[in-house]
């Protein structure tokens, strides 16, 4: 059983800086796509960023200059680095992983979520 734990969520006032990390675990093969992606209170799940195994990365528009997804294949763990943090990035942040399991099952696993609130 393949697992994602996320951390690094918290309070922050505007202008601050968080780092938000996810680590697989469990009978992993191989993790494809990584990402994360947020919820604010009334609102859709939205993508963030992703990065491929190839490190190709992707971000929206919202937090282009100012996020860095990143990633650690050796330990199956995928960063997000915040920097000029506003109060309407405030969200549950989830960690998301296209994996293989050891079993050959192909499927997307997602984090429990980890709040992060920005304070103006």
């Amino acid at each position: 059983q393949v697992q994602l734990a996320e951390s690094g969520g918290g309070l922050v006032q505007a202008g601050g800086s968080l780092r938000l990390s996810c680590a697989a675990s469990g009978n992993i093969l191989t993790i494809h796509t990584m990402g994360w992606y947020r919820q604010a209170p009334g609102k859709q799940r939205e993508l963030v960023a992703t990065i491929t195994s190839y490190v190709s990365t992707n971000y929206a528009d919202a937090v282009k200059a100012r996020f860095t997804i990143s990633r650690d294949n050796a330990n199956h763990t995928v960063y997000l680095q915040m920097n000029t943090l506003k109060p309407e990035d405030t969200a549950v942040y989830y960690c998301n992983a296209g994996l293989v399991d050891t079993w050959y099952d192909e499927y997307d696993l997602w984090g429990q979520g980890t709040q992060v609130t920005v304070s103006s």
